[in-house]
């Protein structure tokens, strides 16, 4: 085994020691999306987002503490024009499952360069809705080019 290979190896070993997953090493350098990148990346989408935890599952009454929930909609973004809503749960991303925050980093960053694509939410049922249970909405983001 070459010392480069050996190098990778023990990064990986002691990455999984560390409780780190599998994707996490399926990209590489500055390919990585972090918390952060994926949270600053929804920021200039427009939403302030964060992982369903136990917290918020019981909250909004959620089957599985799993996700990125919506907790707010930057105004004048295309969060905002294309009517997403707080306590929202971002499932889909021009097509592209999410589950988790990286998920949604990797998803926008493809998208938002595109100018147009689509997010698709979860939304729980409140004690506005009269009775009419929740369920997936489909939005339409425009990004005004600058």
């Amino acid at each position: 085994m070459t010392w480069r290979l050996a190098g990778v190896m023990a990064a990986l070993l002691a990455g999984l020691a560390a409780g780190w997953g599998v994707s996490a090493f399926a990209q590489s350098g500055d390919d990585v999306m972090t918390d952060d990148k994926a949270l600053a990346l929804a920021e200039e989408f427009g939403v302030e987002v964060g992982k369903v935890d136990e917290e918020i599952k019981d909250i909004l009454g959620l089957t599985k503490a799993e996700g990125v929930v919506v907790f707010a909609v930057i105004g004048n973004t295309p969060a905002d024009r294309a009517g997403i809503k707080v306590k929202a749960i971002i499932k889909e991303v021009d097509g592209r499952e999410i589950g988790t925050l990286s998920d949604l980093g990797r998803a926008l960053e493809q998208a938002l360069p595109t100018q147009n694509f689509s997010v698709a939410t979860f939304e729980t049922a409140g004690i506005d809705d009269q009775g009419v249970s929740g369920g997936l909405n489909f939005h339409f983001v425009r990004v005004a080019k600058e």
